[in-house]
């Protein structure tokens, strides 16, 4: 009987379900907030905006969030952090507009279902590449010949960003232009570089801000490595070409590029709608196989405890389970 039940939980048990992962592109996926004060009342977690007529409260659907970014000015009760980790909600510590992720408080009830996709293709070297390799054509649209090392996908990469740059300069008029990203003489550089930089920290922080929510390790990256962001480097890549690139070639006349970078920046994120896009296209590199859904969807989930047993010939086992019988 302890025999059979053990089976049966594995059965149901052994794939995560699509009730488990964030829902990270829904409506309500993200919710920024600055210059609040949030708090847990008898009713629920809320806002407290200050105003000119006093104090505005707008409740949060906490249940319904998967990651809320914590901006500037804001300050939030231990007894609403609870809550929001009760629900599964991310909560992450951001610069202003939701750049520039600082911290992330992951609830204990996160799945680790896309991170354990992660670590499988990043320890492998084949699935390694072939994860480099999907990412080179998402962001170039072009094919890649069979055998390509990394190396050479580099060196590839390399002369595609050269060629955007020239295209940007021309179009621009600025003529000869060279990437230079050198923080000790920040204020020596030329507009352009000042607005890349500037522009292509707040995408950081963004692309980090939704692996946290993934639960995905920024660290285990796929062409980028040696550093805790080297997953976020390797996703913010994805993009730059369409946001950050053409931004900053378009400020090469600002007297205050870094500041006109972050706030136009912010708006073309949102025109974009990147933060769903970023968690489609992860889901996409990490499981091509599988479409953007749960990789091994169940019809239920069977409660809110995750914790699970691992063996190497079953898979994944439930705990909390007595297997005394199996042995």
């Amino acid at each position: 009987m302890s025999v059979q039940r053990s089976a049966d939980a594995r059965a149901k048990l052994a794939a995560p379900t699509l009730a488990m992962l964030p829902k990270i592109a829904d409506s309500l996926s993200f919710l920024y907030l600055d210059l609040v004060r949030i708090v847990q009342d008898d009713t629920g977690v809320c806002a407290q905006i200050e105003t000119r007529n006093g104090t505005d409260t707008v409740y949060l659907p906490t249940a319904a969030l998967s990651c809320v970014l914590l901006g500037p000015g804001t300050s939030i009760t231990a007894r609403a952090l609870s809550t929001l980790a009760r629900h599964g909600t991310t909560v992450v510590c951001t610069g202003s507009g939701g750049v520039r992720a600082y911290a992330g408080v992951l609830p204990d009830s996160l799945t680790t279902t896309w991170l354990e996709h992660q670590a499988r293709s990043w320890a492998d070297p084949a699935t390694r590449l072939g994860v480099a390799v999907r990412m080179y054509r998402q962001r170039f649209a072009t094919p890649v010949p069979a055998g390509t090392t990394l190396a050479q996908l580099r060196g590839m990469e390399g002369q595609r960003m050269k060629a955007l740059y020239r295209h940007f300069a021309q179009q621009h008029g600025i003529g000869r232009f060279r990437r230079n990203y050198q923080p000790d003489q920040w204020d020596q550089q030329d507009p352009v570089n000042l607005a890349l930089s500037s522009a292509n920290t707040c995408l950081y922080g963004v692309v980090h801000a939704a692996l946290l929510a993934m639960g995905c390790s920024p660290a285990l990256g796929f062409v980028h490595a040696g550093t805790q962001h080297s997953f976020v480097y390797d996703i913010a890549d994805l993009y730059k070409a369409e946001t950050t690139i053409p931004l900053a070639f378009a400020l090469h006349n600002s007297s205050n590029p870094e500041q006109e970078a972050r706030r136009k920046l912010r708006d073309g994120f949102r025109l974009v709608k990147l933060l769903p896009r970023i968690v489609t296209d992860i889901q996409a590199l990490l499981a091509p196989d599988t479409g953007a859904e749960d990789p091994d969807p169940a019809p239920d989930r069977q409660g809110v405890d995750m914790v699970h047993l691992w063996d190497p010939q079953l898979g994944v086992l439930p705990a909390g389970v007595n297997y005394a019988g199996d042995t």
